[in-house]
């Protein structure tokens, strides 16, 4: 099949594309909060809450935000039907594995969380390299070129 042809994909294509970006906006807001947390929003988080989030690391803040930024765009671009897709997925994944190996290896965030710390990572993880596959098989199809 020759690559640069479309073929109108199936309804299915845009359901995973709609709750994909749905997925990675939540992720999104979720740095958006963390970045821009008040100092009044802090102080009401248990002390050892508080000591996670004064003390990342400004390339584990990077991490995150290219991880969900990256997401979000390749998101948009599967909707808009454009493989650049993939290679911001990729993206998105190099900056989900920096933050989740921050979080597991080097913060205290499962002595904090406990086990939620560990599968939403996982979750996190699986869902980023989903998003490639489905990107790579979109391409495969025709589905985006």
């Amino acid at each position: 099949m020759n690559h640069s042809t479309r073929t109108k994909p199936p309804i299915w294509f845009w359901i995973i594309s709609v709750i994909a970006l749905i997925w990675n906006l939540m992720g999104v807001m979720a740095y958006l909060g963390q970045a821009y947390m008040s100092d009044a929003d802090l102080s009401a988080l248990p002390e050892a809450e508080q000591a996670l989030y004064t003390n990342v690391p400004a390339w584990a803040t990077a991490a995150f935000a290219i991880g969900v930024f990256g997401g979000a765009l390749g998101c948009l671009l599967l909707l808009l039907r454009k493989k650049w897709a993939k290679s911001l997925f990729i993206i998105s994944l190099i900056g989900v594995l920096i933050q989740t190996s921050y979080n597991l290896f080097v913060s205290d965030a499962l002595d904090v969380y406990g086990t939620i710390g560990l599968i939403m990572p996982i979750i996190i993880l699986i869902i980023a390299l989903y998003l490639i596959m489905f990107s790579n098989k979109s391409i495969a199809k025709g589905w985006i070129s």
